[in-house]
């Protein structure tokens, strides 16, 4: 589990800007294919309850709705990944990359290996989901 500090992250333009009181879970990786395709590789993704989370958007912040059941916020400017949220969750996940260092993050397992990429392998010993546990 994350420490209970405070961590801060933005976009890559910047307009769009995060905190969170406290993090609700550690980095999961997620090999979907909705995923891939929007990152270009996979998500790396942290989990902060909705009343813990901040979000300064300066009108920046976008929601795409990739299903039926999720959405996906990204900045319209940069075009940065940043949330994915299943609809009505009271849990926001944050793109790991988009916040700023020291995390005190750690990667705790991979899920929708099922549907990873071929030109990679997974050896680094973490627990491996065919789909979302």
């Amino acid at each position: 589990m994350p420490d209970d500090r405070p961590v801060s992250g933005r976009c890559l333009c910047g307009r769009v800007t995060l905190a969170a009181e406290r993090l609700n879970r550690d980095v999961v990786y997620c090999h979907c294919s909705q995923c891939r395709r929007q990152t270009g590789h996979f998500y790396a993704a942290a989990d902060v309850l909705d009343e813990h989370l901040d979000v300064t958007d300066d009108d920046a912040l976008t929601w795409y709705a990739a299903s039926d059941g999720a959405r996906r916020g990204f900045c319209r400017h940069c075009g940065s990944a940043l949330f994915w949220k299943a609809n009505d969750s009271v849990r926001t996940s944050i793109l790991a990359g988009c916040l700023d260092a020291p995390t005190g993050l750690t990667a705790t397992a991979h899920i929708f290996v099922a549907d990873k990429g071929d030109y990679y392998a997974l050896e680094d010993g973490l627990p491996q989901h065919r789909v979302s546990d």
